[in-house]
């Protein structure tokens, strides 16, 4: 049996994954709520392999505050991330890396992913990482699309447009669920379409 494979993503009602110059939305364009916190971190807490591309792995590590006891308790979901054991899918970057229980593997996305599918004994999670997954998703190998909508259209400051340039797909919804009243995530089996 293959590990689960989830390309998790958020974005805006628009589609853009996130905002540029002029933008000044603030992370999860400033409409996370409790509910929508409390339910991300109960999803990472799970036990899983985070896997990123490296232009991600470069963002997060410039975003995310690095491991302390006040980052722990004043980002509990962002620490969680940073402690994951995580697998950094790239040709440019080098080690060692400047995150806790990542491995550095160089090659082809669709290769690597393919064999940690068949070797991991946990669910597979990639936050973001755009350009890697519609690669997975056109291999195939991508068995959850999980896309988190935050209430905002960013058309003059969205950058990242999500699904720009991916293959053409038939979603069967898994799941939907209204967060803090506002935030929708809904959770997609992807197939090629034809």
């Amino acid at each position: 049996m293959t590990a689960v494979y989830t390309f998790d993503v958020l974005c805006t009602l628009d589609g853009f994954g996130s905002y540029g110059e002029g933008g000044d939305w603030g992370g999860f364009w400033g409409k996370q709520g409790p509910e929508f916190l409390d339910h991300r971190l109960a999803q990472y807490r799970q036990e899983q392999r985070l896997v990123l591309g490296g232009n991600t792995y470069r963002e997060f590590v410039a975003l995310l505050d690095p491991l302390t006891e006040e980052s722990e308790a004043q980002d509990p979901l962002n620490t969680r991330m940073r402690t994951l054991p995580t697998t950094v899918v790239s040709a440019t970057l080098e080690g060692p890396l400047d995150w806790p229980h990542a491995t550095l593997v160089s090659g082809d996305a669709v290769d690597v992913v393919a064999r940690l599918k068949e070797e991991s004994d946990v669910p597979l999670r990639s936050h973001g990482s755009l350009s890697m997954n519609r690669s997975l998703m056109a291999a195939g190998l991508v068995d959850r699309v999980q896309v988190t909508v935050f209430p905002v259209i960013s058309g003059r400051t969205g950058t990242d447009p999500v699904f720009a340039g991916a293959a053409d797909f038939d979603l069967e919804l898994l799941e939907s669920r209204t967060l803090d009243g506002r935030t929708l995530e809904l959770v997609y089996r992807p197939s090629l379409h034809g």
